[in-house]
């Protein structure tokens, strides 16, 4: 397994803990930091948006990632939700370890 880095958005009034939680619980994420307050300016059905989301920094691994993205797609509060899956292309050892045993 690859230790691999998921970004994802959620909207200021959505309980982004409870879903960090499910994640971890089940094993699909080993750690989600939780950004709040990050300014999104984005093109949205035709109009260019400027809205505050909530940024989920998701650490897990390259087999988990299908997992994953069906979990958060189920829970998820938007039509169209934020999966950027980034390759990790240095880690300490120790953390890597850990990591990895926290999604298996």
């Amino acid at each position: 397994m690859t230790p691999v880095i998921v970004l994802t958005t959620v909207g200021p009034g959505f309980d982004a803990g409870t879903l960090a939680t499910a994640l971890v619980e089940q094993r699909l994420a080993a750690c989600v930091n939780i950004v709040d307050r990050v300014r999104s300016i984005y093109r949205w059905e035709g109009k260019v948006e400027d809205d505050t989301e909530q940024l989920l920094i998701i650490k897990t691994a390259d087999a988990r990632v299908d997992a994953l993205r069906e979990e958060l797609f189920r829970r998820h509060p938007y039509e169209v939700p934020e999966f950027v899956v980034l390759p990790v292309e240095s880690m300490s050892e120790a953390y890597r370890a850990w990591l990895l045993a926290s999604v298996t």
